[in-house]
């Protein structure tokens, strides 16, 4: 009979069945929304649905979690970066074409045949900002933490190093590249997400922090990679089949979603049973 839990398994349990309860709450936001607009291009065009809030909300969660769980070492980076890029899948929107969507058909300006429609600016350029005021904000905190050696010093000067160029990135272009921000921002941040988490499945495949991980994990691991990186780099061919019905890149998304909730269960079996101390980075001597 194994002793009962501690108080941190309970809190890394509860972080990666947060990230899998993230998926299910888009997919049913999803779900209770597809009477009033019904099957849309792309799970991304919900952000112009009734399932908006559901649906940014999901991915701040998912971000924080990431955070939460980084670790140390490749798989720190890996998903600090994850975590970084996550919100702004969830404050930009895709660029939709006029008339593909309810309450969302303002014509774009000059010839483009996509764009955020203009009522929807004010809520991107507020999310945008906040994003960056606070990105700067947990970039100064880690620097903080890495300095007085409550981190990982290495690890935490990765993460920081690849955290400075993406909000420099991001404030340049929103400021200086609005219209091509908005048109790319979205794509680009979400193909970079689920690359980033192959990426991690990778890594956990190949050197998983749990000994003795049963083969059949580490090949699932590297299926669960397999499948979302070709499924990304898929994703622009499957736009052509949403003609006749087929919705290409909505069910290439799904099933995107599917393979990362997948991950995360996978996670949650086996490292059920670890304290997963990992976060914390060795202390420095006690002088005197």
């Amino acid at each position: 009979m194994r002793p009962g839990s501690t108080s941190l398994q309970r809190t890394y349990r509860y972080l990666r069945i947060a990230i899998v309860g993230a998926v299910v709450v888009v997919f049913t936001a999803i779900a209770t929304t597809l009477p009033v607009v019904g099957i849309l291009p792309s799970i991304s065009h919900y952000y112009y649905s009734p399932a908006n809030t559901l649906f940014v909300g999901a991915l701040i969660a998912v971000s924080v979690s990431l955070f939460a769980l980084s670790g140390r070492g490749a798989e720190r980076v890996l998903l600090d970066a994850a975590a970084t890029i996550a919100p702004l899948v969830a404050i930009v929107p895709t660029a939709v074409s006029p008339g593909s969507i309810a309450g969302a058909d303002a014509a774009c300006p000059g010839d483009r045949r996509t764009c955020v429609p203009e009522e929807y600016a004010a809520a991107v350029d507020s999310g945008v900002m906040t994003y960056l005021i606070v990105g700067a904000a947990v970039v100064i905190l880690a620097a903080a933490l890495t300095v007085a050696g409550e981190v990982d010093r290495r690890g935490a000067a990765v993460s920081i190093v690849i955290s400075l160029p993406v909000l420099l990135v991001v404030g340049l272009t929103w400021g200086f590249a609005r219209t091509a921000f908005l048109a790319w921002a979205h794509v680009a941040s979400a193909s970079l997400f689920f690359l980033l988490i192959a990426a991690v499945a990778v890594r956990t495949a190949i050197a998983p922090r749990a000994p003795g991980a049963p083969p059949w994990l580490r090949r699932a691991y590297i299926a669960i990679a397999v499948a979302i990186a070709v499924l990304v780099a898929g994703m622009p061919l499957y736009g052509a089949l949403h003609a006749g019905r087929v919705y290409g890149v909505f069910v290439g998304e799904v099933l995107a979603l599917v393979l990362f909730a997948g991950f995360w269960i996978l996670q949650s079996v086996q490292y059920w049973h670890a304290d997963d101390p990992a976060i914390i980075g060795p202390r420095a001597p006690q002088s005197g």
